[in-house]
């Protein structure tokens, strides 16, 4: 400031500080500017907001009845968490030998009732019914096998033992018997269902459960139905 004051009294101002002055003076100018229209922008939008936000609320609740009926303690913490039903599930899966399960879409359910077949003595076969191929063949038969060759290994083939009758042999002395657990059954064809439900009469320490489709809470139903063989009365 003091170069500035003697620097006018000689009568040389450079013209670096007026123009600094004046590029000072027109961004405050702006920068007002910007902030009162930011200002206001801002008022608009969050009145836009407010207001579409009522019109919205009233739509949504025009005509609008809530009804909750029909709902208990199990549609909050899980239908067959409260359900003593293993034993009615451990009676079936000796009398029916083959069920067809229902459980629900986020899974988990299931379990609780493999657990008990698990301290009841039987071991598992887990299966995907997709990419099973025949079941016939794949469970009871030795069956081929292409590994994938990628484009520059040779074709191969190789041979495996039949599932079932592999796994029967070599099950302890102490076992009950083998389950064959076979999860997306619904891809299965009726042919294939009737198979599995014949399967446990074909070999006496086999049980069959075929997840074929989900539902609200587990339930279970006996194979030969969904296949359409008590229908047949076989």
């Amino acid at each position: 400031m003091a170069t500035t004051c003697s620097l006018q009294q000689y009568g040389r101002v450079p013209a670096s500080i007026n123009l600094h002055r004046k590029q000072q003076h027109s961004f405050s100018i702006c920068s007002s500017r910007v902030s009162v229209m930011a200002g206001n922008r801002n008022v608009m939008l969050l009145q836009g907001f407010i207001n579409n936000n009522k019109v919205s609320k009233r739509r949504s609740t025009a005509g609008l009845v809530v009804k909750c009926g029909g709902m208990g303690l199990g549609d909050f913490i899980g239908g067959d968490l409260v359900k003593f039903d293993i034993g009615q599930w451990l009676s079936d899966v000796e009398e029916h030998k083959a069920l067809a399960i229902y459980p629900p879409h986020e899974g988990g359910y299931e379990g609780r009732y493999l657990n008990r077949l698990i301290r009841q003595g039987y071991y598992f076969l887990d299966l995907s019914a997709r990419g099973l191929g025949d079941p016939e063949t794949t469970l009871t038969k030795v069956h081929p096998v292409c590994p994938a060759h990628l484009g520059k290994q040779p074709i191969a083939r190789w041979y495996f033992p039949p599932e079932v009758d592999f796994r029967l042999e070599h099950l302890p002395p102490d076992a009950k018997g083998l389950v064959v657990w076979i999860i997306e059954a619904k891809v299965l064809s009726k042919a294939e269902l009737q198979f599995l439900a014949l399967l446990p009469t074909l070999r006496p320490n086999v049980r069959v459960v075929a997840e074929c489709g989900n539902w609200r809470k587990l339930v279970w139903k006996p194979l030969k139905e969904i296949a359409g063989l008590a229908a047949e009365g076989a």
